[in-house]
């Protein structure tokens, strides 16, 4: 079943969001709303307005007790009869097939592509559609008919995720002569080739959390810099005197650095591109951020180096942890919702395996005992039942 992007809200709070959204075109009007049994609503949204939300505005137009959640909903959310932008593709495409002589058909109906990411003129089919071997049959007019039946002017079509040690998309352009494309979230911009780089919508969220912090006076190293999806939050809005930006994909430090200096942060940024393990850095930072899934574990001895010895720091530590509810919540957990209790006890076990950890490689870089202590632990998105990516937020201190 294909997850779908909702904000989870309480009921108290839904028609206010609904409107939000809805006014801004984030609400998917193809899919209902879907009230849960912890007393929440899920509100759709159109998987391409993900990384354009503007979360901060919505987060002030509640009162002080209204939150909500980005959650990765895998509810069978029921789709309404009419859905324009999907009957607008499969009309040009029918007309297309009819005029070559062929039947339109409901096998054909089920291959076309019920999500996408849209960046800017561009957009990026998944891999799981128009697989059926009577596409293959009509090269280039069918891409150019995709691009007009959903109002893309580039159209470029994922296949995997690479297998080359920097995570590289494969991706191929079928309409359009270039591949780099423009984000802005949150009042930063991100630029970065589609067929090189990947970007993930699904961390708006952590984005968000990041630009809250104070980080002013504060030495931050950013281990997986990626296109800057945190060090950019880190100097735009929480004020950093200086970040180190790790990043060994020289595509991805090649948009980083477009993107420093798009964004006017570049002279209190240090990029150190290569493998991170190598960097000839320590006791400077008040803060690391590890932000590589599914786990940056590898990450934590250098992480401890990096930490000031005198004062220590916190470690933002990313990872995809996986519970395994007993049968009453497995339910629920298939819902690839957060918060439920069982999914809580598997990331406050993780939590405690990585503070303890963390508090014996800090004694053997530095030969003192250390205090670690977890501040909070909490569900960034969820991508399968039960498979959760979360975030530590660890402090640690000399003894």
């Amino acid at each position: 079943m294909e997850r779908v992007p909702c904000l989870r809200v309480s009921q108290c709070h839904a028609q206010q969001l609904r409107r939000c959204l809805q006014s801004t075109g984030a609400l998917d009007l193809s899919l209902s709303l879907l009230k849960d049994s912890d007393e929440t609503v899920l509100l759709p949204i159109s998987p391409s307005c993900l990384p354009h939300l503007d979360l901060l505005s919505l987060r002030t137009s509640l009162a002080s007790d209204g939150t909500f959640e980005i959650v990765w909903s895998q509810s069978p959310l029921q789709s309404k009869k009419v859905r324009t932008g999907a009957n607008k593709l499969e009309n040009v495409l029918r007309e297309l097939l009819e005029s070559r002589g062929e039947t339109w058909t409901e096998e054909l109906r089920g291959d076309l592509p019920r999500s996408f990411q849209r960046h800017g003129d561009l957009l990026l089919l998944g891999e799981r559609c128009f697989s059926l071997p009577l596409w293959k049959t009509m090269d280039q007019q069918i891409w150019s008919a995709v691009a007009r039946g959903l109002g893309a002017k580039r159209l470029a079509k994922m296949s995997r995720i690479s297998r080359d040690g920097f995570r590289s998309p494969v991706v191929t352009m079928l309409v359009g002569e270039h591949s780099w494309v423009k984000h802005v979230d949150n009042g930063i911009s991100y630029e970065f080739d589609v067929t090189r780089c990947m970007f993930s919508a699904g961390n708006i969220t952590e984005k968000l959390r990041v630009a809250g912090f104070d980080c002013r006076g504060e030495t931050v190293v950013d281990l997986y810099a990626g296109i800057g999806y945190f060090t950019l939050p880190y100097l735009v809005h929480a004020g950093a005197s200086r970040v180190h930006a790790c990043e060994w994909n020289p595509d991805a430090v090649q948009a980083l650095q477009k993107n420093l200096e798009a964004n006017g942060v570049s002279d209190r940024c240090t990029v150190h591109q290569g493998d991170n393990r190598q960097l000839q850095l320590c006791d400077i930072a008040d803060r690391v951020n590890l932000g590589l899934v599914p786990s940056s574990e590898d990450g934590w001895p250098v992480a401890c180096r990096l930490l000031n010895r005198t004062a220590g720091g916190i470690l933002h530590l990313h990872q995809n942890v996986t519970s395994s509810p007993p049968g009453a919540i497995a339910g629920a957990a298939a819902r690839g919702t957060f918060g439920r209790r069982a999914d809580r006890e598997a990331w406050r076990a993780w939590a405690d395996h990585a503070a303890g950890r963390i508090a014996a490689l800090l004694e053997e870089v530095t030969g003192a005992r250390w205090t670690t202590n977890a501040r909070r632990v909490e569900g960034v998105k969820s991508y399968a039942p039960r498979v959760h990516h979360v975030v530590l937020d660890l402090e640690c201190r000399p003894s």
